[in-house]
């Protein structure tokens, strides 16, 4: 792989918040504490009242307090302490010192907010707005390197060890405490409870990675000076040039990869048939980018 030197490029504005230091430490532990605060309205105003236990320790103090009355609360700082332990000898002190945080203030937000009045009795409405709730609230504490105890830990601590994404982790979880929600409760609050994790995953997605709008393309031409200028010059963007090979003939090929926004895709395409007519092109999205002329890492 060949990088393509360049001058003039794009350059990155430095991150408001730095990486490391006092000032990110105080930052994340913020985020964790205003995901926790939105998880725990979520539950009250939209799961709890539906009986609607979509996964986590969350879900399994809904079971419990509908068999046997005890305040979800309670429950949620029971079962976090040997979750927690397990968190801070294999992710780390560090990481155990955010997760206490998260431990802790969850339960009390929900506690705190047990009293707010419920927008809606309809379970279907309460497991959508429930999933992207608990994702959104979940997604911000991922995003201070958090945790808010629970299962949570477990699907941070199967995600390091396996590699599986986050939500994914989640998904694995989760669907035990649905499975003897859907056995204990009523199946139909089960079926409401996978609707609302599969919200959940696809919010804690969108809030780690962003809503991203780039574009990455792949152009495969006859032309490769004259297209390599052109995308240069007239799209200012950078490019980097890959070793190919046709699979039919088994001729050696250069590849021109090139990272754009939504809005040049078009005139990428015009740029290209505007040098070569019979260029091959893919375009496809890129999920997230980071570097230079796009966003900064962290």
């Amino acid at each position: 792989m060949i990088m393509q030197p360049r001058t003039g490029q794009r350059r990155r504005k430095p991150p408001m918040i730095p990486l490391t230091g006092p000032l990110r430490n105080s930052w994340d532990i913020l985020l964790i504490i205003v995901g926790a605060f939105i998880m725990a309205l979520t539950f009250n105003l939209f799961l709890l009242p539906n009986h609607i236990a979509s996964g986590g320790v969350s879900g399994i103090s809904i079971i419990v307090n509908q068999l046997l009355g005890i305040e979800p609360a309670y429950i949620q700082w029971l079962l976090n302490i040997p979750l927690f332990i397990a968190g801070v000898i294999l992710l780390g002190r560090q990481y155990g010192m955010r997760s206490l945080i998260g431990t802790i203030v969850l339960p009390l937000f929900v506690y705190l907010t047990s009293s707010f009045p419920v927008p809606t009795t309809n379970p279907l409405l309460a497991a959508l707005y429930g999933g992207i709730g608990v994702g959104l609230g979940l997604g911000i504490v991922f995003r201070g390197r958090g945790s808010t105890g629970g299962l949570s830990i477990l699907a941070q601590i199967i995600q390091k060890y396996t590699g599986f994404s986050m939500s994914f982790c989640v998904i694995l979880t989760d669907g035990s405490v649905i499975v003897f929600a859907g056995l204990l409760l009523k199946p139909e609050q089960a079926l409401y409870a996978l609707i609302s994790l599969y919200i959940t995953s696809k919010v804690i997605d969108a809030v780690e990675l962003g809503f991203s709008n780039s574009k990455v393309a792949y152009i495969i031409t006859n032309d490769i000076e004259h297209m390599q200028t052109a995308i240069l010059n007239d799209l200012d963007r950078g490019l980097t040039k890959l070793n190919g090979e046709g699979g039919y003939t088994g001729d050696e090929r250069t590849v021109l990869m090139v990272v754009i926004g939504q809005n040049e895709a078009s005139r990428l395409k015009t740029i290209v048939r505007s040098v070569d007519p019979d260029a091959f092109v893919i375009i496809s999205n890129a999920q997230e980018v980071l570097g230079k002329g796009f966003k900064m890492t962290g």
